[in-house]
């Protein structure tokens, strides 16, 4: 029997409205966010989930709650978006403006820049790694919901696929994927 992974962006925030880089930052779901949770509760209403994993962020545990309801819900910090130091709370163009290069070689390659204060691109996409993997190893031939942020999906798409940008596999707020391990 497949291991199957049902990955959950968190809703949509304020600051995902405004363009604002969040990482670390905890910041709840805006009515949108809410909305959006409510529709992912519809689409997996009919799918059996043996256990749930969220973010302990808020944007990503009020999702989770939503969708799944009052059932165990087990929050792992490592399932955080990455830490993004000085650029938590800048907008794209505040980020052009105070670090362009800095910036722009990020969008390019996020494994080569280094954002002031922040994780690095390594260190993020190592803690995702390790954590789905003890997930998967863990709750095997089972079926598991990750409710976590666009970061760390894009790491699991990027990590399953061999192939891509962490930053093409970035889903939108309230997005499901589901993906099947063999």
């Amino acid at each position: 029997m497949p291991t199957k992974v049902i990955l959950i962006r968190h809703g949509e925030t304020e600051w995902n409205r405004r363009k604002r880089y969040m990482g670390h930052s905890d910041i709840d779901l805006n009515r949108r966010g809410k909305r959006q949770a409510a529709g992912a509760r519809r689409l997996l209403k009919h799918t059996r989930v043996d256990k749930i994993y969220s973010s302990d962020l808020k944007r990503a545990f009020n999702t989770a709650r939503i969708v799944f309801g009052d059932v165990p819900i087990e929050t792992k910090k490592q399932l955080r978006e990455m830490r993004l130091g000085r650029w938590e709370g800048m907008t794209y163009a505040m980020l052009m403006k105070k670090y362009g290069n800095i910036y722009r070689g990020w969008l390019e390659d996020p494994y080569a820049a280094n954002i002031p204060s922040a994780e690095t691109m390594s260190e993020f996409s190592g803690r995702i790694r390790k954590m789905f993997k003890k997930i998967v190893t863990k709750d095997k031939n089972k079926t598991v919901a990750i409710v976590t942020h666009g970061g760390p999906i894009g790491i699991i798409l990027k990590e399953v696929r061999k192939s891509g940008s962490v930053l093409g596999y970035i889903p939108k707020p309230g997005s499901v994927t589901v993906i099947t391990l063999e």
